[in-house]
């Protein structure tokens, strides 16, 4: 009879362990489920890296081209990675290309003078504004100057061919350029730059 009471207290206290790990081994699993539903863990996966489609766009810049008796001014495509309805970044790239004179043989010449930097670029309602650093005034003649003005005026206008162009130097509004004393009269256009102006 004792044997019996015995066996029973054992298994008594054996269902009574197997509930407790029972119990704790599901409260785990309960927890372990409830907190990866409130913070769900990402597959470590590598997305493809997508291309920015429309940010790479054509803009024009401005050289010069030897005709033999003058000059004359010529576009050239140029690739830029700015968007065209972002009208002062695409004139910021486009200006920068500039900056860096020709690249292809044939392409034409500049006169706007090597270490001149675009230092802002504003595009408002109907009118350009380009801040060029001190260099853009240094040396030339005045072929040379009208040469550099027409580069500057053309391309500011890419965008917009009737725009009005203003160039500060410095953040100085340009008005009389080089030794010689170019007078610019601002704001200029491209039909007061081919009235006022013979390359």
């Amino acid at each position: 009879m004792s044997h019996q009471q015995g066996s029973k207290r054992v298994s008594s206290g054996v269902i009574a362990a197997i509930s407790a790990a029972v119990v704790l081994v599901g409260g785990g699993v309960g927890w372990l489920t409830w907190n990866s539903t409130q913070n769900p863990v990402q597959p470590n996966r590598v997305q493809p890296t997508k291309p920015q489609v429309g940010n790479e766009q054509t803009a024009e810049v401005y050289w010069l081209q030897d005709t033999g008796t003058n000059f004359k001014l010529v576009p050239q495509s140029v690739r830029v990675q700015a968007k065209r309805d972002q009208p002062n970044q695409f004139l910021t790239a486009a200006f920068q290309r500039l900056l860096e004179g020709p690249t292809t043989e044939g392409s034409g010449s500049t006169t706007i003078p090597q270490g001149t930097k675009l230092l802002g670029i504003e595009v408002k309602d109907n009118s350009v504004r380009v801040n060029l650093s001190e260099e853009f005034t240094s040396g030339g003649g005045s072929a040379s100057m009208q040469g550099r003005v027409g580069q500057v005026v053309y391309t500011a206008t890419s965008l917009n061919p009737n725009a009005q162009v203003y160039i500060d130097v410095e953040g100085k509004p340009l008005e009389v350029l080089g030794g010689e004393g170019l007078e610019l009269e601002q704001p200029l256009t491209r039909k007061s730059f081919h009235e006022n102006f013979s390359l």
